[in-house]
């Protein structure tokens, strides 16, 4: 009975140690699949820019609100938006019949004044030849000294008086000047070229220019746009004047525009507790594609790398400064922990510096790699 027993434990131990060693090269295969199961990534050759993304509106670099400089009524208006013009057309007429009836006084009362000077030039001369005759007669003593004295006082009043009107001649052609500029400012003139983007008066409105100058209309350069581009307090300090800029807009169906950083402006905009800083910069816009208030997704490239070596971010662990480690997968499972320099890096890919090379398979995720298990892990599943 008892060597009975005996055999039966011992198929029974038998039967145990063969399980245990069925599961342990269960698990063992298991873990080798799953460690061909992680996922990886091929350093692959390429371009990166790194890049500072914003927002910004477009407006027209050059463009000028047209406004009258005279009060009257707005007779005719030539223009609409979107007419091109050119520097000095003719856009709109503002009732000047005022005004030519003031000029024409002016040029009349200019025309008199010009005979009273002509009369008073002759009576100057005729008291100046009296003013000699008197001179000449007193030298011979035969008039007397007051007599003298009047010729004298009436040639220097003639003298003035001749001053006197050539003086308010003087005002008159000022004046006469004031309303004939007057009767031009009632033809309005483009000052430059450009598009009408916009009317702020209509044909038959009355425009008072007595307190503030009415703007009319305002006229744009649509060929050059500026693009205001609003950029945090956390990304300010990573720009530099004259750093290249591109940007997209809504439907513009991945069109890009260039650009270079004009400037950074020191005076910031608050916008819901956040810091923003005007970053301007202009871009050609000869097919007027480009529209006054836009929106603009703008970025700006901080450094950049052109055929270069590039891993994912996914597949490195940060040691310092620009150094990092990677885990290298090769062809026969063998994994190998290198340390590798980078150079640009947009959180997303990075460039290699140092380390890698092209090709080689990385893990994305080192510590997902499972250990195969050693000969004493094995007795001791198997005990």
């Amino acid at each position: 009975m008892a060597r009975s027993k005996n055999k039966k434990w011992v198929v029974v131990s038998i039967i145990l140690l063969l399980l245990a060693i069925l599961a342990v090269a269960w698990w063992y295969l298991n873990s080798n699949e799953d460690e061909k199961r992680l996922p990886t990534a091929k350093v692959m050759r390429g371009n990166l820019q790194e890049l500072v993304t914003a927002t910004g509106t477009l407006n027209p670099k050059n463009y000028v609100d047209v406004g009258a400089q005279i009060s009257g009524q707005l007779v005719h208006l030539h223009v609409e938006v979107g007419t091109e013009v050119v520097a000095g057309q003719l856009l709109a007429e503002i009732d000047a019949r005022v005004l030519e009836a003031n000029v024409a006084a002016s040029r009349a009362q200019l025309r008199a004044q010009a005979a009273q000077l002509k009369d008073r030039k002759a009576q100057l001369k005729l008291a100046g030849q009296h003013f000699q005759r008197q001179k000449m007669l007193r030298k011979d003593e035969a008039v007397t000294e007051e007599t003298l004295q009047q010729a004298e006082a009436s040639f220097i009043s003639s003298q003035a008086q001749v001053e006197q009107l050539e003086a308010q001649i003087e005002q008159n052609q000022s004046s006469l000047a004031a309303d004939e500029a007057n009767l031009e400012y009632a033809r309005i003139l483009a000052p430059i070229s450009g598009t009408v983007v916009s009317i702020n008066a209509r044909q038959g409105q009355t425009l008072n220019a007595n307190q503030q100058a009415p703007v009319i209309l305002q006229i744009a350069d649509l060929t050059k746009m500026r693009v205001e581009t609003q950029v945090s307090e956390a990304d300010i300090s990573r720009l530099n004047v004259g750093m290249s800029a591109y940007f997209t807009t809504l439907g513009s169906r991945g069109q890009r525009w260039q650009g270079e950083l004009l400037r950074i402006e020191p005076t910031p905009t608050v916008e819901n507790n956040v810091v923003l800083y005007n970053a301007p910069f202009d871009v050609d816009n000869p097919s007027n594609q480009l529209l006054p208030q836009m929106t603009a997704q703008v970025f700006f490239v901080v450094a950049e790398a052109k055929d270069t070596l590039l891993v994912p971010s996914a597949a490195l662990q940060p040691l310092n400064n620009k150094r990092y480690q990677a885990t290298v997968l090769h062809d026969d499972g063998h994994q190998e922990v290198r340390q590798v320099t980078l150079g640009v890096n947009d959180r997303i890919q990075a460039e290699v510096v140092e380390g890698l090379n092209e090709g080689e398979t990385l893990l994305l995720q080192t510590g997902a790699a499972s250990k195969k298990p050693s000969a004493s892990s094995m007795r001791g599943m198997m005990r």
